[in-house]
Formats: C-alpha cells, structure tokens, sequence
C-alpha cells in the first residue's frame, strides 16, 4: 500500500503553514514533512530544521535530501526520510516551492499540487502582520504571487480569502481523493 505525495505550494502569505497546522489538526494521521531550511528556526511559523549553509551542503553531498531548492537567498531540503511515511499507505504533504514543481514532478511522478492562493491586499496585509520583510520586500513578495506554474501541471487550487478554519476546510477537502479525469 503506498500514500499519496501532495506539495501546497503559493505566494507568501497566502496561510500555507497556517492551513497545513489545522488540516493536521482535523486529520492527525496526516504525514507533515518537516522541512530542513539555511535559516534560524525561531524565524518562521512552520515547524522546520534550521542549519547552516556548510550542514545544508554537508547533506545534499550525502544525499539526504530528495527535493531541494533556493528561493529567497535560502536552501530548502525535503529530507528522505520525512517520505517513509507513504510507504505505510500514510498521505505525505509538504510545503513546496512553485519554482521547484519541474524538478518535484520530474522526482514524483504522482505528485498532487495544492495551489494555495489569497488576494495581493490580503497577501500584503499578511506580510506585514508577520513583521518579517520590509515594505518593499513585501511589494516583491506580493508582484511575484501571479507567477504562473508550469504549463503541464494539473493543480487544485484553494482560494484562503477568509478565516483560517474557511481555508482548512477547503485544503482538507483538497486532500480527499479526487474523482479520476475522463
């Protein structure tokens, strides 16, 4: 028996993390990929490992990982072992990068893709809630939200434009089993 591989991917601020901590909440045998991240873990609302750039490096060397990417000057890693969970019938969901989807469905060939998006006032408002980026960065976030994702990706989009149990309630039922295409 072997789980479904899903990656939520969207704009920052779109309530990623936000969604995945209340689908696992409403569904605990949901398999969360702790990501491994070159930055300081108290600098993000995800659960995730922060490393150096040199053990980022170490381990990519090693084979550790079994997606990897860069997006805003940092290292994203999809450790190996964080998967083992499908090979036990378990879904495995992890917070994915638009810019990596090629490689991730070159690597997963089943791979579902929950696009996660929100209105740019809401994604700005979001931004500055989090006090993470400046005001222009926050303008850059948002300019790049419409980036498009690659023409032959099927995805299933959820629209998070309300309250947070509104958007889990939309991720969950995005994680259902969907009817085959005809």
């Amino acid at each position: 028996m072997t789980g479904r591989l899903f990656t939520v991917v969207g704009p920052s601020g779109a309530g990623k993390d936000t969604l995945l901590a209340l689908a696992q909440a409403e569904r605990p045998e949901l398999a969360l990929v702790r990501r491994v991240i070159t930055r300081p873990e108290a600098a993000g609302s995800e659960d995730f490992e922060g490393v150096s750039t040199v053990e980022f490096a170490k381990r990519l060397a090693a084979g550790a990982f079994a997606l990897h990417w860069q997006a805003h000057g940092l290292s994203y890693g999809i450790p190996k072992n964080e998967l083992a969970p499908l090979s036990r019938g378990a879904d495995v969901v992890f917070n994915g990068s638009r810019a990596a989807l090629v490689a991730a469905a070159a690597q997963f060939p089943a791979l579902v893709v929950i696009l996660v998006t929100a209105p740019p006032a809401l994604l700005a408002t979001r931004l500055a809630t989090r006090g993470r980026e400046d005001h222009a960065e926050i303008a850059a976030r948002v300019s790049r939200a419409a980036l498009d994702l690659p023409a032959n990706l099927d995805c299933i989009e959820v629209v998070n434009d309300s309250t947070p149990e509104a958007g889990a309630a939309r991720l969950l039922a995005a994680l259902r089993p969907q009817p085959a295409k005809a």
